[in-house]
């Protein structure tokens, strides 16, 4: 089943997608509310042509933690990002993530503004799972995480992992696919759907989404470790490897090839199984000169503190 948020005649309404067209839910819940309380809990009105609406961002939600678990992708990256290479030993502890910005979410078809100041734009193809209740996932999404790879080199060098890099925009959609409907597809565990990645029409990426290293219920669980994940939460996969991104290509090449993306450039995520997901390249508004940094001699610093 295809869950979607969609805007039709000025109003936003969830739907059940069928065919080419939408299933609008009786008192218009929130995706979260559906999550919560299930599809059955919500009877359906007058069908409406997928023609007729724009679909949105399927939810906002409340924590986006976004894994990387595909060694190929983590292997090709470094060696763009920071010139290391292999993969790190902490890789294969346990499913490293980091939180992205949950108040920048997109949906298919919007711009994304990028940095303005940022040259090395790059697209991340991901699939997200989305958190039910009783810590279950619910269904899964298209995920894409832009990335201003020449901030995220920068800010990275401070060990914090990425920021300015990142969370400027993430994009979800087209829709939610309930997980019942991918079982199919399951395969020791992992899901086996093929990812592809196109720039202004053209493939650069195909990976199949088995080639994870951790199942996303091992990611879950250890998201849930010493912590809590509430349903509508969304876990990403990390990006697929084999061109799932520029910068896996770039560390692999040597060099910018394929160029960074573009004002103007579109890229398309498809995911068997769940569809395709697309977005226009624009720039933000440029923004002001931070004011210097404030240089402290650690020991002039203890020495005050002593007196």
């Amino acid at each position: 089943m295809r869950i979607a948020t969609f805007r039709h005649d000025g109003q936003v309404r969830t739907g059940i997608v069928d065919g080419d067209q939408v299933l609008p839910f009786h008192g218009d819940p929130t995706m979260l509310e559906i999550i919560s309380a299930g599809v059955d809990a919500f009877g359906s009105a007058q069908a409406v042509p997928l023609e007729k609406i724009r679909l949105l961002a399927p939810l906002k939600p409340a924590s986006l933690r976004d894994f990387v678990a595909f060694e190929e992708h983590v292997e090709g990256v470094r060696r763009s990002i920071d010139g290391a290479s292999g993969v790190p030993d902490a890789w294969y502890a346990a499913p490293t993530f980091y939180f992205t910005n949950p108040h920048t979410i997109l949906g298919p078809d919007d711009d994304v503004p990028f940095p303005a100041a940022s040259v090395a734009r790059d697209f991340e193809l991901e699939v997200a799972a989305v958190i039910g209740p009783d810590q279950r996932i619910f269904g899964y999404t298209i995920f894409n995480d832009w990335s201003a790879r020449d901030l995220q080199s920068r800010e990275m060098k401070v060990s914090l992992g990425p920021a300015k890099g990142k969370d400027f925009a993430g994009t979800l959609g087209p829709w939610i696919v309930t997980a019942d409907e991918l079982e199919p597809h399951r395969r020791e565990g992992f899901l086996e759907l093929w990812c592809t990645a196109s720039v202004n029409g053209v493939e650069v990426g195909r990976d199949l989404l088995s080639n994870m290293g951790w199942t996303f219920e091992t990611m879950l669980a250890y998201a849930a470790r010493d912590s809590r994940v509430m349903a509508g939460d969304v876990l990403g996969s990390g990006t697929v490897g084999n061109g799932g991104c520029l910068a896996e290509l770039w560390g692999r090449n040597g060099r910018q090839d394929p160029p960074p993306l573009r004002d103007g450039d579109t890229v398309t995520l498809t995911v068997e199984g769940i569809g395709s997901l697309t977005n226009r390249i624009i720039s933000g508004p440029r923004t002001a000169e931070l004011p210097p940094v404030r240089r402290r001699d650690p020991a002039i610093a203890r020495n005050e503190r002593q007196h």
